[in-house]
Formats: C-alpha cells, structure tokens, sequence
C-alpha cells in the first residue's frame, strides 16, 4: 500500500490514525474501564511543551533550568509542568544542592506505545483492504476528481 499513496500521504494518514484513537481514548477513557495510568500518562503528553521537556529529556537527564531555555514562561510554570510529568511517572528528579535534575524514567511509555498498537492494528486492517481494493481497480484515469471542475 506505500507505494500506492506514497510516504508523506501514509504519514499523513497515520498522524491522522493517531489522533483519532487519542481524542477516542479522552472521550471514552472512563466508558470502557480505562486505566487511571494510562490516563494520567496521555493527560501528561497532551500538552506541547510537556512534549517538547519529553523530546529533550530522550537525549540525557537535563537541570530544571536547562529544561525551561527554550521556553518563554517563568521557572515556576516550568516546574509545575515537571510536576505533571513526574506525577504520571514519565520523568524523575534527583535535587542535588540547589539543582534539580530531571531524566525520563526507564520504559515509561511502553504502556502507552503498547496502547496504541493494540488500538491502530484493526484500522491499518482496514487500510490493507481499502488498499487492496483500489490496486485490483481498473485505472480510470480519464474519470474526473471530486471537487475540482469537470
């Protein structure tokens, strides 16, 4: 099916995959019995800059005020924004002195990564078939698109 709609229309569609199951997951999370980790977990990551903290983190264990250069926002916001992380046992701290060091926790996304897996193989199913389906198509290239003038 790559070949068919090409890398950046499949990533596309993958981000829109993801995006999808994640904004299912908040809606229904307390529906189906959700686990109060897990929730904690993605209510942690729905936020950009708690995101962009994870991403400089994936490099090495970084000092709060190492952590916040990047951001416009005073030490102290940065700090509850590390308290969130810490809370869903994304990221851990170790004060020395009077620095902070924050590091990500070993293996603290495999539950959500194994989440989502398990919620995207039926839809990558899905996928297939549809891909399938149009491969075995005659090729109507004459057939004018949708929405464009014909």
């Amino acid at each position: 099916m790559g070949a068919l709609l090409g890398s950046a229309a499949l990533t596309a569609l993958a981000f829109a995959l993801t995006s999808r199951i994640l904004r299912y997951m908040a809606k229904y999370s307390d529906v189906d019995g959700g686990d109060a980790e897990l929730d904690r977990m993605f209510r942690a990551l729905a936020d950009a800059t708690r995101r962009a903290i994870v991403a400089r983190l994936v490099h090495g264990p970084a000092s709060v005020s190492q952590l916040a250069e990047p951001f416009d926002m005073a030490l102290p916001t940065i700090v509850q924004h590390l308290r969130v992380l810490e809370e869903a046992r994304i990221v851990s701290s170790e004060k020395v002195g009077r620095v902070r060091t924050c590091q990500l926790v070993p293996d603290a996304l495999v539950p959500a990564n194994a989440w989502i897996v398990a919620h995207r193989r039926p839809h990558e199913r899905r996928l297939d078939r549809l891909g399938d389906f149009l491969v075995k198509q005659p090729n109507h290239t004459n057939r004018p698109t949708s929405g464009g003038p014909s």
